[in-house]
């Protein structure tokens, strides 16, 4: 893959290191979590010599992908990238809905035209890719829908085997694609968490490697993206805030390293985008948490919600997404199920988009901080919308009715 300014053929990927005790990891082995703490490991980069050779202005000239951030991503070989056209996706400004709302910059960034309709093939694609470069052949996860399908796409197009573990009361849209894909689909009793347990059950004395969300270190990388784009989108000026659907909160945790690579690259300056959480009030372990002044949650048992990617009891990363919300002067809300069908019916018509029902929950979040006087009309605040509507049959039909 090429820019025009220069060929994509290096990194500055130096190596991993655990997000708890800073023990340091070869990045040439595979690997999964800390061995120390079973913590996640994180990609650290040679930023100084980063920061002497890239600059913002590269960028202007390079494919409209997350790839166009070549040099902050963890793979060494172009050959092993596995790609099917993933990130620089729009932010768009939601006037109408602003103006109902009471905000003048209210903006959506828009994940549903990702490959496979969601965010997680920003994720996916480099975990795929890092597994490609590392001699992986077999892959498996838990999933809640999308990211199953986001990873057996890219195993399909990277000649891998993959296991996708779900709940059975997952999308069926989820899951009929991930079976096109070529993937083997496992439907389990419960919530992912279940399905997490009968994954690790499965795969003892197979070398099927464990992609679950925060337990091997480059699907991070893959969604740190989201942070530079915004940067980049806003012509390297932050948001005053970002609302975030939030399970596992890769995304969440991705873009608050994405900032601190940037700020240490000096590609940003100032205050950071205070970073919002955003649950439903069936499943939040993470707003639990946040109010109880918790560094780390509890699982939440009974969970339920028409958001199945909001359906996470307990994620893996808690504590660092907890650290990001804290550090970032940011909340954490929780929304239910009929205030964001309320939301995904007024977004569709009144800016023609229709949200997933983890983007519309962002969206009935908003209304949450405007009343709490988080959010001034003033300031401008950055909504994901993290796949799209039309993969969740089941909900739209409710919505007829």
């Amino acid at each position: 893959m090429k820019t025009k300014d220069k060929p994509l053929s290096s990194t500055f990927f130096s190596h991993l290191r655990c997000s708890q005790c800073d023990r340091t990891y070869d990045p040439a082995k595979v690997q999964t979590v800390c061995g120390q703490c079973n913590k996640t490991l994180l990609a650290v980069y040679d930023l100084a010599t980063a920061k002497r050779s890239l600059s913002t202005r590269q960028f202007s000239t390079r494919e409209k992908s997350l790839w166009r951030y070549r040099e902050l991503l963890p793979v060494f070989d172009d050959t092993s990238i596995v790609s099917l056209g993933e990130g620089w996706t729009p932010v768009l400004h939601a006037k109408t809905l602003g103006k109902e709302l009471g905000l003048r910059h209210l903006f959506i960034k828009d994940e549903s035209l990702n490959p496979t309709g969601s965010f997680k093939a920003r994720g996916l694609c480099m975990a795929v890719s890092r597994s490609k470069e590392l001699g992986i052949a077999e892959v498996a996860m838990p999933s809640a829908g999308n990211a199953g399908a986001a990873l057996a796409a890219y195993a399909a197009k990277a000649g891998m085997k993959a296991h996708v573990f779900v709940p059975k009361d997952t999308p069926v849209i989820n899951v009929r694609e991930t079976r096109l894909y070529g993937a083997e689909v496992y439907m389990v009793d419960g919530v992912i968490s279940d399905a997490g347990k009968k994954m690790n059950e499965m795969r003892q004395g197979k070398n099927w490697f464990d992609m679950s969300t925060m337990k091997e270190p480059y699907r991070l990388e893959g969604k740190k993206t989201l942070g530079y784009e915004l940067a980049e989108q806003f012509d390297w000026k932050l948001p005053d805030v970002i609302v975030y659907p939030t399970g596992g909160g890769t995304g969440l945790i991705g873009m608050w390293k994405a900032f601190r690579e940037m700020e240490e690259l000096g590609w940003i300056t100032g205050k950071k985008p205070r970073m919002v959480v955003v649950q439903s009030a069936g499943c939040a372990p993470i707003v639990k948490a946040f109010e109880d002044g918790r560094k780390a949650s509890e699982f939440w048992n009974n969970s339920a919600t028409l958001a199945s990617g909001l359906r996470v009891p307990k994620a893996f990363a808690d504590e660092l997404i907890l650290s990001a919300v804290y550090e970032s002067g940011g909340t954490a809300v929780s929304v239910n199920d009929d205030e964001l069908l309320a939301d995904m019916k007024l977004v569709a018509r009144e800016e023609g988009l229709l949200l997933c029902p983890e983007g519309a929950a962002a969206v009935s979040a908003v209304r949450h901080l405007l009343k709490r006087d988080f959010v001034q009309e003033s300031e401008t605040v950055v909504a994901f919308n993290t796949g799209s509507g039309y993969k969740y049959v089941e909900v739209l039909e409710r919505l007829e009715k």
